[in-house]
C-alpha cells in the first residue's frame, strides 16, 4: 500500500511538474523578447533608443537602424581646411546626465566650452558687454537691471530642479504614454503652463522687466533657438540654461556620442531611406499569427522591405524632412504639421570689423560672441569665435588674418553683408538646417504611441529641442515599449510619482 501510494505520489507530483513547465512555456512564450525592432532616425534619439532598447530587451533582439543621411543626424560638424567645426548642437549642460553617462561608458573625452566675452547689440551700439573681471560683470549687471540676472538664474534653477526628477523616473523605469503627462510628472500644472504660454507672457507675469528682457533675454533665444520670445516658455528656460557656465563638448564632435551608441547596442545600421510603413499581419515561427509592421525602404534604386515586431520613429514627421508615409492604419495615423524653423550657420575666417558693434579699434576689442536684440535690424542673429572640436584650450587666430567665426542667420549671407562683417576673409562655408521647431504656443505635442507598437519619439522637441530632451525622449520610449510589451501597466502614467519615490528606501 505505501509503495502504490508512493508510486501515486510520484505520478502526480510528475504530472504537476509537467504542467507547471507547460505552464512556464505558455508565459515564456507570451513573455518572449520582440525578434526584431526598426528604429528610423541615427541622430541622437534613434541611437540612444537604441542603446536603451538593448538594455531591457536583452541580447537576442536583432536591432535595425535606418538613416539615409550621416550617423548624428543634426549633431554634425563642418570641415574646413582639414579641421572640423560643429555645425549643429555644439554645447551640453552640466546637468545633462544621459549626456554624461553616455560620454563615460562610451570612453570619450570632452572639452569645456571656451569662455570668451559676450556682447549685445541692438543695432546701433552695444548694449551690455562682459568683463573679464567677476565682480565688475555683477556690478554693469546691477547697474543696468538691478537685481534681475540673480533672480533669472534663481528662476531656471527652481526649473532645472524640477526637471532633474526625470532621472530618478527613469533609473526606476517609469514611463510615460504623452509628452505632457512626463512634464506634468516633473512640474505640475506649471510646466504645462509654460508649453501654452510664451516666454515673453512667462517672464513678464514673474515681474521681469521689458529693458531685461529685450537686451538678455531675447539676443539668448536668437542665439540657441533663432526665435524671438514668443516661443514657449519651457524651451525659453531650456534656452536660458544654455547660458550657464560649465558648458561643455566632446572632443572630437558630439556627433561621436552618437556612432558610439550605435556601436555599444550592437544595432545593424541600414543606410537608406524609410517610404512606408504598413501593419500586416504574419504567421511567426510559433505557427500563430501576429501583427507586424513592414517597413518598405529604398537603398538606392532598389526597393526593399522586411517585417518588425516594433518600429520607433526618430526622426522628425514633417513632410520636408521624413517623408514617411503609413499604409491602411486604422485608425489612420495622424497628420504632422510640426513645422521646422530654418537656419543658415556660416564659417568663415578673417578679420572682423569691429567697428560695426564698437568705436574702438580692433586691437582694443576683446569681444569673443556678439549676441544681438529682436529690433536690432541686423542681419545675423549672432556671430562668435569657435574652435575646432579637437581643439582643447581656447581658441587662437590662425593667422594674423584672424579667427574662425560661426555666424548664425535667418537667410544665407550675401557677399555684400560678409563684407560688411569683416575687413577681410580667407573663405565662407555655410550649412542650411532645419534645426529646431518652429514654436508658437500654445503647443500640442505629437503622440508618443502612434499605434500598438509603433512609437515616435521627435514629438518632445515640441517642448523643447535639445540634445538631452532627445535622450530622455528615446530612454523613455524605450522603457515605454518594453512595459506595454510585457503588459507592465502598473509602470507607464503613475500618478505622484516624485512623493511615491520619495518615501521608498
Amino acid at each position: 500500500m505505501g509503495l502504490v501510494a508512493g508510486e501515486l505520489v510520484s505520478s502526480l507530483l510528475g504530472l504537476w511538474l509537467l504542467l507547471c513547465s507547460w505552464g512556464c512555456l505558455g508565459s515564456a512564450e507570451l513573455r518572449a523578447p520582440p525578434d526584431k525592432i526598426a528604429i528610423i532616425g541615427a541622430g541622437i534619439g534613434g541611437t540612444s533608443a537604441a542603446y536603451y532598447l538593448r538594455q531591457k530587451f536583452g541580447k537576442d533582439v536583432k536591432i535595425d537602424l535606418f538613416e539615409r543621411g550621416e550617423v548624428g543626424g543634426r549633431l554634425a560638424t563642418m570641415t574646413v581646411r582639414g579641421q572640423e567645426y560643429e555645425a549643429g548642437g555644439s554645447v551640453i549642460h552640466p546637468l545633462n546626465l544621459h549626456m554624461k553617462r553616455f560620454v563615460k561608458d562610451l570612453g570619450l573625452s570632452t572639452i569645456q566650452s571656451s569662455g570668451g566675452l559676450m556682447g549685445v547689440y541692438n543695432g546701433e551700439t552695444l548694449v551690455f558687454e562682459e568683463s573679464s573681471w567677476f565682480i565688475v560683470n555683477m556690478i554693469k549687471l546691477i547697474w543696468q537691471y538691478g537685481f534681475q540676472s540673480l533672480r533669472m538664474h534663481m528662476w531656471v534653477e527652481d526649473i532645472l530642479d524640477k526637471f532633474m526628477r526625470i532621472y530618478r523616473y527613469q533609473s526606476h523605469d517609469y514611463a510615460f504614454s504623452s509628452v505632457e503627462k512626463l512634464l506634468h510628472s516633473l512640474g505640475g500644472d506649471e510646466f504645462l503652463g509654460m508649453l501654452n504660454r510664451t516666454l515673453l507672457e512667462t517672464l513678464q507675469k514673474a515681474g521681469f522687466s521689458e529693458k531685461f528682457l529685450n537686451e538678455i533675454v531675447a539676443p539668448v533665444m536668437r542665439v540657441n533657438y533663432g526665435q524671438s520670445m514668443n516661443i514657449n516658455g519651457f524651451v525659453g528656460a531650456v534656452s536660458l540654461s544654455g547660458a550657464d557656465s560649465g558648458l561643455w563638448a566632446v572632443e572630437g564632435g558630439n556627433k561621436l556620442v552618437c556612432s558610439g551608441l550605435l556601436q555599444a547596442s550592437k544595432s545593424n545600421l541600414i543606410s537608406g531611406s524609410v517610404m512606408y510603413i504598413e501593419e500586416k499581419t504574419r504567421t511567426k515561427h510559433t505557427g500563430n499569427p501576429t501583427k507586424m509592421y513592414e517597413v518598405i525602404y529604398q537603398i538606392g534604386s532598389e526597393t526593399r522591405s522586411d517585417f518588425y515586431d516594433i518600429v520607433l520613429v526618430a526622426t522628425p514627421l514633417n513632410r520636408k524632412m521624413s517623408n514617411i508615409t503609413f499604409l491602411n492604419f486604422d485608425p489612420p495615423i495622424e497628420e504632422f504639421h510640426q513645422y521646422y524653423q530654418h537656419i543658415v550657420t556660416t564659417l568663415i575666417k578673417g578679420q572682423l570689423n569691429s567697428t560695426l558693434f564698437s568705436s574702438r579699434a580692433l586691437d582694443k576689442f576683446d569681444l569673443s560672441t556678439i549676441l544681438t536684440t529682436d529690433n536690432s535690424d541686423l542681419f545675423i542673429n549672432s556671430i562668435g569665435i569657435v574652435s575646432s572640436v579637437t581643439e582643447k584650450d581656447n581658441p587662437q587666430p590662425l593667422t594674423d588674418r584672424g579667427y574662425v567665426w560661426k555666424i548664425f542667420s535667418q537667410e544665407i549671407l550675401t557677399k555684400e553683408q560678409i563684407l560688411k562683417l569683416f575687413l577681410s576673409y580667407d573663405y565662407a562655408v555655410k550649412q542650411p538646417w532645419l534645426a529646431y521647431p518652429h514654436y508658437k504656443p500654445p503647443e500640442k505635442c505629437p503622440s508618443i504611441i502612434l499605434h500598438d507598437r509603433l512609437y515616435y519619439l521627435n514629438g518632445i522637441e515640441c517642448a523643447a529641442s535639445a540634445m538631452e530632451m532627445s535622450a530622455i525622449a528615446a530612454h523613455n520610449a524605450a522603457l515605454l515599449a518594453y512595459h506595454r510589451w510585457n503588459g507592465h501597466t502598473d509602470m507607464i502614467d503613475q500618478e505622484d510619482l516624485y512623493e511615491k519615490l520619495k518615501t521608498e528606501l
